[in-house]
């Protein structure tokens, strides 16, 4: 029999002794077996004591042979579902909604134009580059291509001189057969048959420049382009923008002061007929500030529908730029590339920024260094012969801001001339002192 809990209040000798004494105790335990006789009768028939041992066990033969008849099947209770797959399960009992783009392909008119381009295309024997590489690869080969009018020879320099057309072989065998036109090939020799070497032009020409002949000549337009606009912004200051003044306006300047009086005196009637205009203005009633009105109810209400109205518009609107989004990958694949690459074009700059900076003349002093630019002069500064050519510059100063970009001296400016004036001492006497 089971062991119940004892309950009742302890705090009082009469509750303890109605709950946790021997005579308690005993009843709870009759109590229990007089209930464990009961249950056996319901279940057995009687106690399970007094049973035989054929009613208590039984002897398990397998299943039914396959001739026996079938009997009736017991049907059996359904399975209850876990608690975790009730869980799981969606609680709401709206359908989901009907996608009407399921049926669409994205970009789907684009891409059949592009089959229809390719379908006329190969018909005249001219694939994409993919298929060429498999048709290659496969040994299937298209057709040639027939190339349009004469073969395309690339541009050739103007120094460079034309090859000669080639000759027949009789011809050649004539001009350079005989006597003469041995002696005439074994006379120059074989340095003169040699083809001259790319030697330093002592001048510029209409060869190829110098590597850094480019630079040089950017760096100098720089300066004239500079040049130019300095004296252009002096221009625009010392420019007289006033017209010269024309008669009328030199009459009028010096008629100022003469006809002041006559003015006055026509002032002088026409002010009392103002005074009485002015008494009949006075007379009109201050103009007061209209007060908005309160709103009624129903304005309230159509203000807070149209504010509904347009949140509902909006979170449609969000929800269409989001499916619209699924259909959007491969634009936005495409700029996450281009962004990667901006960034590293970015990176690749500051790098080069970096080993600029690095380059670059430190700051010494309370100066920046100034860096003066190539001495060279202006296209009108330019004389029609180089004999009377000056050069430009100063070789000291040259050698000073050389020193200054090597940081071997701080930047410097020339000091101003301040002259100082010799202070004079001055005895002040009052007339008390005299």
């Amino acid at each position: 029999a089971s062991r119940r809990r004892s309950r009742g209040p302890r705090n009082r000798k009469k509750g303890w002794k109605r709950w946790s004494g021997p005579e308690a105790q005993l009843g709870r335990e009759i109590g229990d077996f007089l209930e464990d006789v009961g249950l056996q009768e319901r279940a057995a028939g009687g106690l399970i004591s007094e049973q035989p041992n054929e009613g208590l066990f039984f002897l398990d033969t397998g299943s039914a042979p396959k001739g026996a008849p079938k009997g009736r099947r017991l049907k059996r209770r359904p399975q209850k579902p876990l608690h975790v797959d009730l869980v799981l399960q969606p609680l709401s009992k709206v359908p989901p909604p009907k996608d009407i783009c399921a049926h669409q392909v994205p970009n789907g008119r684009k891409e059949r134009r592009r089959r229809e381009f390719w379908a006329r295309k190969a018909q005249k024997g001219i694939f994409p580059r993919g298929e060429r590489r498999l048709r290659a690869r496969l040994g299937l080969g298209g057709a040639p291509k027939t190339p349009r009018g004469p073969p395309k020879t690339p541009p050739q320099p103007p120094w460079v001189l034309p090859e000669p057309p080639e000759l027949p072989r009789g011809a050649e065998e004539e001009e350079g057969g005989g006597e003469g036109g041995a002696e005439a090939e074994g006379h120059r020799g074989a340095a003169l048959r040699e083809a001259p070497g790319a030697a330093p032009a002592a001048f510029p020409g209409p060869g190829p420049a110098a590597p850094g002949a480019g630079a040089l000549l950017r760096r100098a337009l720089q300066v004239e382009l500079r040049r130019r606009r300095e004296e252009e912004k002096v221009e625009r200051r010392l420019k007289v923008t006033e017209a010269p003044p024309s008669e009328e306006a030199v009459l009028q300047e010096q008629l100022q002061g003469l006809l002041e009086e006559e003015e006055e005196g026509d002032e002088g009637d026409e002010g009392d007929e103002g005074d009485e205009g002015d008494e009949e203005e006075a007379e009109e009633p201050p103009r007061t500030r209209e007060q908005p009105q309160r709103k009624t109810q129903r304005q309230r209400r159509r203000e807070r529908e149209h504010r509904d109205r347009a949140a509902a518009r909006a979170r449609a609107r969000l929800a269409q730029q989001r499916l619209q989004g699924l259909f959007q990958l491969r634009s936005l694949g495409r700029a996450l590339r281009l962004r990667e690459l901006q960034l590293q074009r970015r990176r690749r700059e500051r790098e080069r920024l970096r080993e600029l900076r690095a380059r670059e003349p430190k700051r010494l002093g309370r100066l920046r260094y100034e860096d003066p630019g190539p001495e060279v002069q202006l296209s009108e500064e330019l004389p029609e012969s180089l004999r009377r050519l000056r050069p430009e510059g100063n070789v000291l100063r040259d050698r000073f801001k050389s020193l200054q970009r090597r940081n071997m001296i701080e930047p410097r400016e020339r000091a101003k001339f301040r002259r100082r004036y010799r202070v004079k001492l001055v005895e002040k006497r009052s007339f008390r002192s005299i």
